[in-house]
């Protein structure tokens, strides 16, 4: 597998003539429905052996495969990487040798979606965290259909997960959240429910997403999940969170997570590297690898690597520019962003910066806009930060939004844990 990015002029004709693929399978591997393709996009090439082009080298090969060079060079000893030519076949290396855990984030929708979806995720999932269940200020949570789901996931070798959230009709909740931690009664109610969901649902564990966790709550909510660990562990249920990302100690809206604490206590930890530009921000690129990398940084400070999950954005954000205070940009996968660019036949464009591709253009109403999203240049550096760093893994928002070239790169890269 490598990644071609569209020159001027190419079409997907010319682009399967060069490479000797079918244009069906471009397609598929991609999840294009149109082909009018455009300068910049990057393609997913799903071949073992790649085909030496005009001005290649064998480090530029690398580079297109998301390879070590040492170790193209070693999968090809009979060819000198000084001396390629047009036409040549070079053999891509597999290098899917590193073994990681998975969690994607999936909203329920009914019982035959549901089943549909944990089998096509079922070969690249250890854990599927079904969302969600949200709690009132009594400690007590609702219902969900969601049997069909857990039935399909474990009879897939996955382990389905219930998610809590603290989230309400107006978002997530600070308010809520320190009403319950403030309140034994409530809180410990709220442990009660969440050991009966899990244990008589047949969940294999939780997922704890309590959001904007205010400063004061910050020892509170460690104890909580302390607490909860105590129910969960003696019956082998997994206790994994959701975290936002940090990158120092100082910064005033994320004070309520203490990495150290809630990493010495949870069993996985998903941390949400994602949003750094978002909804209501002004626009730029949603998960730069550069502060994606100070928050790993961060993180093993306080937490063993084997519980750290990096967490993929398979979406990005549609601003209106220039940036109006109080405005609100269009949520979009990435797939759609693709989508968008194709439709309006813009070049997409590449922060070597920030490791993320964005776009602009002019819409019927003359309102100009630029998208910022994630493909598979963005996805697989990252995918290369949990081998740098030796990561238990990573985990998806979410799976309902698709995004077809994510098989192909995970089992690039990795080969999936089953426990």
């Amino acid at each position: 597998m490598f990644i071609y990015i569209v020159q001027p002029g190419d079409s997907l004709y010319t682009i399967s003539v060069k490479y000797d693929i079918p244009i069906d399978r471009i397609r598929l591997a991609n999840g294009l429905v149109r082909i009018n393709i455009v300068p910049g996009q990057a393609l997913l090439i799903p071949l073992s052996i790649y085909k030496v082009q005009p001005g290649d080298s064998i480090y530029t090969i690398a580079q297109m495969a998301y390879v070590p060079l040492q170790a193209l060079i070693n999968a090809n000893p009979s060819i000198r990487p000084n001396a390629l030519y047009p036409g040549m076949k070079i053999t891509i290396p597999n290098i899917s040798d590193f073994y990681i855990t998975t969690l994607g984030y999936y909203a329920l929708r009914s019982p035959e979606l549901d089943r549909a979806l944990v089998n096509d995720f079922a070969p690249y999932a250890t854990f599927i965290s079904l969302f969600e269940f949200h709690f009132s200020a009594d400690g007590s949570l609702n219902v969900l259909d969601d049997t069909a789901a857990i039935q399909t996931a474990w009879s897939r070798r996955v382990n389905p997960l219930a998610t809590i959230t603290n989230l309400t009709q107006t978002g997530f909740s600070t308010d809520l959240t320190h009403q319950v931690l403030n309140n034994p009664d409530a809180r410990n109610t709220l442990i009660e429910n969440i050991y009966t969901i899990v244990s008589t649902k047949g969940y294999a564990g939780v997922n704890i997403d309590f959001e904007r966790v205010s400063a004061e709550d910050r020892d509170l909510f460690s104890g909580f999940l302390r607490r909860l660990k105590e129910r969960l562990q003696p019956e082998g249920y997994w206790l994994t969170i959701a975290v936002p990302a940090k990158t120092s100690d100082d910064i005033p809206w994320l004070l309520g997570y203490d990495y150290g604490a809630i990493g010495s206590v949870v069993d996985l930890m998903f941390i949400m590297t994602y949003d750094w530009h978002h909804g209501t921000s002004e626009a730029g690129p949603v998960a730069p690898i550069n502060e994606v990398r100070r928050t790993i940084d961060y993180a093993l400070q306080y937490v063993r690597r084997d519980k750290l999950l990096i967490g993929l954005p398979f979406y990005g954000y549609n601003w209106i520019v220039p940036y109006q205070p109080g405005s609100v940009a269009q949520a979009l996968s990435n797939q759609n962003a693709v989508d968008l660019a194709m439709r309006y036949q813009v070049p997409i464009q590449y922060s070597q910066q920030y490791k993320s591709p964005f776009f602009e253009y002019v819409d019927e109403n003359g309102l100009r806009h630029v998208v910022w999203f994630e493909d598979s240049r963005s996805i697989s550096e990252k995918m290369l930060l949990i081998r740098e760093y030796l990561l238990e893994g990573l985990g998806a928002w979410q799976l309902t939004l698709g995004f077809p070239e994510g098989p192909w790169l995970l089992t690039k890269f990795f080969r999936v844990k089953r426990v």
